[in-house]
């Protein structure tokens, strides 16, 4: 008998999974927990065990967890949301960036500009070798070419190479010693063909002037020398940090196959073409990364299928990092549409030029290469700012579509300019619009630059967030960091209010706070391939929380951008803690 009753507590307690038998790690209650499940009401407390969420439910129904060990906070009726994902952010880039000279999008007299790069060429932040780049130029800058060429040709100028990169990373201005050092003369002008020309700005006798955009800045920013890997382990931990401590605990490299100075937009990536993907390996293996990176590689726009057998070779070698996944590929369809660079790809042409901007995909065989990469499991997220371009990258969706049905989930990015004919394909094509809807502005940008030169229905429906909501389109927050601001409530903010310093644009396209939540939450969890892991608050994900200073679901519109984090915990553990004032 007494060996009987051995047996058979030995079989119960057999049954008893070793995470029951662990105490709960963490509590937090007395808050607004927002879940992000659709049609869940905000609940007040959660609790961890060993990194992942247990429990979601009442004060009464979590305290009860608590035992001997527990950490228990009290939220003191705060928010707590889980942490937002940022589905498009080149993270290493930005971090490099944080550190580099950068006008930051101010447009400032020429005489300060040239003062500014003379402390930079002396404090060493502009040097990279013998050449000296600056970035964040706002696109104002392209209508004084002349006044540039002029000012930094000649004097103690003249010898040295000097790159200008506009805010967008798909324009820029160099001198005359830079385009030398890159081999763009007249003759390489005479070259270019059809929607290329735009590519490199030139004068009458085909001398270039110095401006570039897509193709013709790469060719400029290969010839800068790249960063140590030390210098990009730095970049890493400061991005990191900065993510924090905005409440970002995943994100989307969508380039992680290239370094600042690879030609992104003419890529031939081979297998020795690893990027930045050997400094989140080293990150991650000495425990630094503490946050979830998706990470795409770019492919040459024309890429053919067998293509991807060498990007599978790059997959392969990081393959089992912590914190790593590596879910699909980036395709740039087009360029960008401001003038002067008008390299997006449009289906009525600019009005100035009467040129429909540069397709960089070949509509003949994208539908292959998607079709291809969706049979492998990947995942596809296309750049893609003109209508054109949209129409196109949609199709090609939609060929993989009739093929078969995957379950993988495509992306299509940035999304200026959308015909209305295509807000009814995201739903039944399940493509997710990944939206950089702080862009969504009434400025210099999309008034002065922009609405001159294209219809007033491709105007009307600049990030027409609103038109693919309601036509069943799943958005996902994104910001492109460093192009823009990395800070989610700012975009937030600037989605449902659209306001600009030039008015608003199209109020209509306007969307509210709570579809925005999603939009950073479970919506980009979907984006990047992880809304298994993460995303929202549910017991067996990972707990991934922040927790804010205002009440986001009461506030006034004009309180939004403002929202600062107070905590950021990942995988269960507080890595961010604001300052006391």
């Amino acid at each position: 008998m007494k060996n009987a009753l051995k047996i058979t507590l030995a079989s119960a307690l057999a049954c008893i999974s070793l995470p029951s038998l662990a105490a709960v790690d963490l509590l937090l209650y007395n808050g607004k927990v927002f879940t992000a499940e659709q049609g869940q009401p905000l609940q007040q407390a959660l609790a961890v065990e060993q990194g992942r969420i247990v429990k979601v439910g009442s004060d009464a129904q979590v305290l009860a967890l608590k035992a001997a060990g527990t950490q228990v906070v009290d939220l003191q009726g705060k928010v707590l949301m889980p942490g937002f994902i940022d589905s498009h952010s080149h993270a290493i880039f930005g971090g490099l960036k944080l550190k580099a000279a950068d006008l930051e999008s101010q447009q400032l007299p020429l005489d300060e500009l040239e003062r500014r790069l003379r402390g930079w060429r002396d404090d060493g932040k502009a040097r990279h070798g013998d050449t000296l780049s600056v970035s964040g130029f706002p696109s104002t800058y392209w209508s004084q070419v002349d006044a540039l060429e002029q000012r930094f040709n000649q004097g103690e100028w003249a010898d040295t190479p000097i790159l200008f990169v506009g805010w967008d990373y798909h324009t820029g201005w160099a001198n005359r010693a830079m385009l030398k050092r890159a081999g763009i003369d007249a003759q390489r002008v005479k070259a270019l063909t059809g929607e290329a020309v735009a590519t490199i700005g030139h004068h009458p006798d085909g001398t270039p002037n110095g401006f570039v955009a897509d193709a013709g800045l790469s060719a400029l920013t290969s010839q800068v020398p790249a960063p140590s890997f030390e210098q990009m382990l730095e970049a890493g931990r400061a991005a990191r940090d900065l993510n924090h401590s905005l409440g970002i605990t995943a994100l989307m490299d969508p380039a992680a196959n290239a370094v600042p100075s690879d030609a992104l937009f003419a890529m031939h990536p081979t297998a020795q073409t690893v990027g930045v993907l050997p400094v989140y390996k080293a990150l991650a293996e000495q425990g630094e990364l503490e946050l979830r990176v998706a990470v795409l590689m770019v492919a040459n726009p024309k890429s053919r299928p067998a293509d991807l057998a060498v990007l599978d070779q790059v997959r392969r070698q990081f393959l089992d990092v912590p914190n790593l996944s590596l879910p699909g590929i980036k395709i740039f369809a087009d360029g960008v549409a401001e003038f002067p660079a008008q390299t997006a790809s449009l289906l009525t042409p600019y009005k100035n030029s009467q040129k429909g901007g540069e397709l960089l995909i070949d509509p003949a065989h994208f539908g292959e290469l998607v079709s291809a990469a969706d049979a492998r499991g990947w995942l596809v997220h296309v750049h893609a700012i003109g209508d054109r371009a949209v129409r196109e990258s949609l199709n090609g969706i939609e060929q993989a579509r009739r093929q078969r049905h995957s379950g993988v989930v495509h992306s299509i990015t940035h999304l200026q300019m959308v015909n209305p004919k295509e807000f009814a394909r995201f739903k039944p094509l399940d493509v997710i619009a990944s939206m950089q809807l702080y862009w969504a502005s009434a400025d210099e940008l999309s008034i002065d630059l922009l609405k001159p030169y294209i219809t007033a229905m491709q105007f009307q429906f600049m990030y027409p967030a609103r038109s693919l909501f309601k036509n069943g389109a799943t958005i996902a927050g994104a910001s492109d960091w460093p192009v823009s601001t990395p800070e989610p409530w700012k975009a937030i903010a600037q989605a449902v209010s659209r306001k600009g310093p030039k008015g608003v644009l199209n109020k209509n396209e306007g969307i509210d706070r709570q579809a925005m939540f999603y939009a950073y939450t479970r919506n980009a969890a979907r984006a990047i391939g992880l809304e298994q892991q993460i995303g929202s608050l549910v017991p067996g994900k990972q707990a991934d929380l922040i927790v804010l200073d205002r009440d986001v679901f009461q506030v006034p519109d004009e309180q939004l951008a403002g929202t600062q984090v107070l905590s950021t915990y990942f995988a269960g553990r507080e890595v961010y803690r604001r300052p006391s004032e």
